[in-house]
């Protein structure tokens, strides 16, 4: 029988050693490769073509579901399974809108761990024990007729991921170097984001990131010297913050 080729995506290095270590004790399955964001998740993706894909939700750049979505579009045949600390149904139910096959609670045995992925694998769903039924009626809650749309449906990819580099405190010229871009196509798109959501600002925009889950409160530490200048200095132009 072939090993399951698994490829682990965290953005902290000691969770990464940690998680290929428990797998490696399995002979049949094989870690191909780390990734500490969602880019090099799909890069590394494109180079190895594991089976199962181990994804953190809360990364830097480009965030687990935002790669679940472009791993479903441009691999169909990988299969995500979302680590995360989360346990409530609104993260549960984004995994699964993105495209995610499993959703696995960090803190969760080991035993646990090889039975996602080996139910994954075998082109199954998995859900950790205590997210399956909060999801199920999460699930016929918004799929009944007067359910409403999730808030970030209307964006498209690109914006989704410069709305997350925005929240995370990046820079206009800093988002341009890493979607290779100009500035002009980066301040375009942020026009166009800040019309579609209705805000003017950019802390509107970060708590609108908030609100639908594409960054956590805890990945808003790198641009909290960026929000707090715009508290202290509202009336200083935002391109002089922005760069």
């Amino acid at each position: 029988m072939s090993r399951i080729r698994v490829l682990i995506a965290d953005d902290h290095g000691l969770v990464r050693a940690g998680i290929r270590a428990l797998l490696e004790r399995h002979s049949n399955i094989e870690v191909v490769g780390e990734a500490c964001d969602g880019r090099e998740a799909l890069l590394l993706a494109r180079q190895h073509q594991p089976d199962i894909v181990l994804m953190d939700i809360a990364m830097p750049e480009l965030n687990g579901l935002e790669a679940v979505r472009q791993l479903e579009k441009d691999f169909p045949k990988v299969r995500c399974i979302i680590l995360s600390m989360h346990a409530d149904e609104e993260h549960v139910w984004q995994a699964l809108q993105a495209g995610a096959a499993g959703y696995l609670v960090k803190g969760g045995s080991l035993e646990e761990l090889e039975l996602a992925i080996r139910s994954v694998a075998h082109g199954e769903t998995y859900l950790s024990p205590g997210v399956s039924g909060p999801v199920i009626k999460e699930y016929i809650r918004r799929t009944s007729p007067d359910a409403d749309s999730s808030p970030g449906d209307t964006l498209t990819p690109r914006q989704r991921q410069i709305l997350q580099m925005i929240a995370e405190g990046k820079s206009t010229k800093q988002i341009a170097l890493i979607l290779n871009v100009s500035v002009k196509t980066v301040e375009s798109h942020r026009a166009l984001l800040m019309k579609r959501v209705g805000v003017h600002d950019i802390a509107s925009l970060v708590r609108y990131a908030l609100r639908i889950g594409l960054v956590e409160s805890c990945a808003l530490l790198a641009g909290a010297m960026t929000l707090r200048l715009l508290q202290v200095f509202p009336d200083c132009s935002l391109q002089w913050f922005l760069g």
